[in-house]
């Protein structure tokens, strides 16, 4: 317990830092200073979640710092700028809010897809966005669709991920990056996404956290 209140404390200092950072600061930070954000989530992770392996891949969203963190084989591999929900946090159905919770990449689309083609209905419609001239709340990309694995907080009746359509998904607003300005998704640069698509199989875990 003592050794998590300290991973806690020095994780909490690091995401308050980052707030207020650049896209690029966990890849200059020092690898133990990075690795201290690693270690604590997949502790606070294993104490949430007993049941989920916490080896592999997982991906944490850090919704206050708008970050995403990658981390593979216990180790912190990558940090991204997202952007969460303009409503804030929530499962309801036509809420606009983004989901908290544990979650699963169920399905993925885009093989192939240019950077900045826009999907409709998860199918490409071979048109390519124009990036930075907001043109709405556009697909583009890639899509990793969420599944959640919490009755009643993101899977069930009424609150349910998948059901609403969450994705992980590139957008041609790319200005508005860093910022809560989604409709419930979490977006991210379309160059970002197509890292990250590469990245992570189907199955990936998904922890969405609200600090």
């Amino acid at each position: 317990m003592l050794q998590l209140r300290h991973g806690l404390s020095a994780v909490l200092l690091l995401l308050a830092t980052a707030g207020h950072a650049q896209a690029d600061d966990l890849a200059l930070a020092r690898p133990a200073r990075k690795q201290v954000l690693a270690d604590f989530l997949l502790e606070w992770m294993e104490a949430r979640y007993p049941a989920a392996p916490s080896e592999g891949i997982v991906l944490y969203v850090s919704v206050r710092s708008q970050r995403m963190y990658l981390v593979v084989d216990r180790e912190m591999e990558a940090e991204y700028v997202v952007s969460t929900a303009r409503n804030g946090l929530g499962g309801r159905q036509h809420s606009e809010r983004t989901p908290v919770g544990l979650h699963r990449v169920v399905k993925k689309f885009g093989d192939g897809v240019p950077p900045y083609g826009i999907f409709k209905h998860r199918i490409f419609t071979g048109q390519v966005a124009n990036p930075g001239e907001g043109e709405g709340d556009l697909i583009t990309s890639r899509i990793l669709w969420l599944q959640g694995l919490e009755p009643g907080i993101n899977a069930g009746g009424g609150v349910d991920s998948m059901e609403r359509g969450i994705y992980i998904h590139g957008t041609a607003e790319e200005a508005s990056i860093g910022t809560p300005s989604s409709h419930g998704c979490i977006r991210m640069r379309d160059r970002d996404v197509i890292d990250l698509y590469g990245r992570v199989p189907m199955g990936t875990l998904v922890v969405i956290l609200d600090n």
